[in-house]
């Protein structure tokens, strides 16, 4: 499972606090979530191949979340501009939400020590957690294949609506 700060997330977990930007002017919070399910997934970088394919799923799946009453949520540590370019040239109907300061992916135990080519540095795991309506994580899936990924969301979710 992600680890977060100070320990390792669960399922049945209280989710923890956040308040983002979010594209299209909105602002993302837990509290404003509170008796909605919804999936907050972590993404590595805006318009980059895997995570426009994991975007579009979303976006492709979003009547059928929301014929259950799932709302998605994306996080990434890219800044508005780039996070708000990629919602247009994509269409994405759902807020992607900007975490600069990584505070939120640290608090998730998404932001991780990463390697390639040999070279170590500090990056987003993709992950996602479903979040029931009373905050709990119902589900957690680390290190997320994206292929498929959003079909797995809503065989989970449709228990959560």
């Amino acid at each position: 499972m992600a680890l977060a700060e100070g320990g390792t997330l669960k399922e049945g977990d209280r989710a923890p606090d956040f308040t983002m930007s979010a594209s299209g002017g909105r602002t993302v919070s837990l509290k404003a979530m509170k008796g909605k399910p919804f999936l907050l997934y972590f993404y590595p970088k805006a318009d980059t191949p895997g995570c426009t394919r994991e975007a579009c799923a979303f976006q492709d799946a979003l009547p059928q979340l929301g014929k259950i009453g799932i709302e998605v949520i994306g996080v990434s540590k890219d800044k508005m501009k780039p996070i708000e370019a990629f919602a247009t040239k994509y269409g994405l109907a759902f807020p992607l939400a900007s975490d600069e300061d990584v505070s939120v992916a640290k608090a998730y135990g998404v932001w991780v020590e990463k390697s390639r080519y040999g070279r170590k540095y500090m990056g987003v795991e993709r992950a996602s957690f479903l979040i029931d309506r009373h905050g709990s994580i119902a589900r957690i899936w680390p290190r997320v294949k994206v292929d498929g990924h959003a079909a797995e969301v809503l065989a989970a979710a449709e228990g959560l609506g």
